[in-house]
């Protein structure tokens, strides 16, 4: 069985952990990158910020090129393409979906206040990544095209960390970590390769939570 701490000291060795939070002897603070340190848009309005816990997270994938530049700096272009996506194209106010995992293993805030919400873990803002579920799930898109290959090993180990994070500041346990297609039947996100390895994420992020 993994352990939690062999789990985070391997993880922390390969810089996805950075250390421990004042306020959680137990939760692990992962370096996200924020909107500011990748370069947002200010959105189009206020986003919305609801005054409880999501109780769920939900797995995407962005479904696009498996790209093989794994830089950061790649990861913040990603990001800002989504957000001109979803703002230009969709006429949202701002990035739909909460975080961004890049498949370097980058993890980055997607809309703005996301961050500091969770870090807070009493509170949500408003996403747009899937219908009824954007006040009470909190949503990750992963970088690349996931419907016949599974995401690379830094990109896996960066989703399992984050959702421990998760977990743990919300209250969530890891049986509810979902796919965006079980809540929404109109879509085959997050790819048949990831989905079919969602099982594997909860015994995961289960085993390191205890």
């Amino acid at each position: 069985m993994v352990r939690r701490r062999t789990l985070l000291a391997g993880v922390a060795a390969s810089g996805l952990l950075v250390g421990l939070g004042s306020a959680s002897a137990r939760a692990a603070l992962l370096p996200v990158r924020s909107c500011a340190d990748w370069g947002a848009r200010p959105p189009s309005s206020p986003v919305t910020l609801v005054q409880r816990r999501p109780v769920r997270i939900l797995v995407h994938h962005t479904a696009t090129e498996n790209v093989t530049d794994y830089s950061v700096e790649h990861a913040f272009e990603h990001a800002r393409w989504i957000q001109d996506h979803h703002m230009d194209d969709n006429g949202w106010l701002d990035s739909g979906q909460h975080f961004t995992n890049s498949r370097g293993g980058f993890l980055m805030e997607g809309r703005h206040g996301s961050l500091d919400a969770l870090h807070a873990g009493d509170r949500v803002v408003e996403g747009a990544h899937c219908p009824g579920q954007n006040t009470t799930a909190i949503g990750i898109e992963n970088e690349g095209l996931y419907t016949a290959e599974e995401p690379r090993r830094e990109q896996w180990d960066s989703l399992v960390s984050f959702c421990v994070y998760t977990c743990e500041q919300y209250g969530i346990a890891p049986t509810a970590i979902d796919g965006h297609r079980d809540h929404y039947t109109d879509t085959q996100c997050p790819g048949d390769k990831l989905y079919a390895m969602l099982p594997r994420l909860r015994q995961e992020v289960a085993r390191v939570l205890g």
